[in-house]
């Protein structure tokens, strides 16, 4: 079972970090992606983490603004945001699977999203 948190309203150039609580004791097994998703748009793909957190990935729009870490003591994934901008406003999910992957349809298990508004 996945949680995401963290989310809120900031202003543009701000930062906010969200976090995903996986519970079980099997965390480590698992990439973890973030999606986050627009009114009346696609859910899109923003970063996902290695099951040691070794290899890392993230989408173009967020390249060298949003930083994806994992702490598998602590069974939590995180998304560090930085230079915030309005078209970053979605919901964002987190997402777990058992192989890396950008497409939102392989990944079986998700969180409930947590809303992030950024405020131009």
């Amino acid at each position: 079972q996945l949680q995401a948190s963290g989310g809120g309203l900031v202003q543009t150039g701000g930062s906010l970090r969200l976090s995903c609580a996986a519970s079980g004791r099997s965390f480590s097994r698992y990439f973890v992606a973030w999606f986050r998703q627009s009114p009346g748009k696609e859910r899109e793909f923003v970063a996902s983490i290695s099951r040691y957190g070794d290899t890392a990935y993230s989408g173009d729009s967020v390249k060298g603004r949003f930083f994806i870490s994992r702490d598998n003591v602590w069974n939590t994934v995180y998304l560090q945001m930085n230079s915030l901008k309005p078209e970053d406003t979605a919901v964002y999910y987190c997402a777990a699977k058992d192989t890396s992957a950008t497409t939102d349809s392989s990944y079986p298990y998700w969180g409930q999203g947590t809303l992030v508004t950024v405020s131009s």
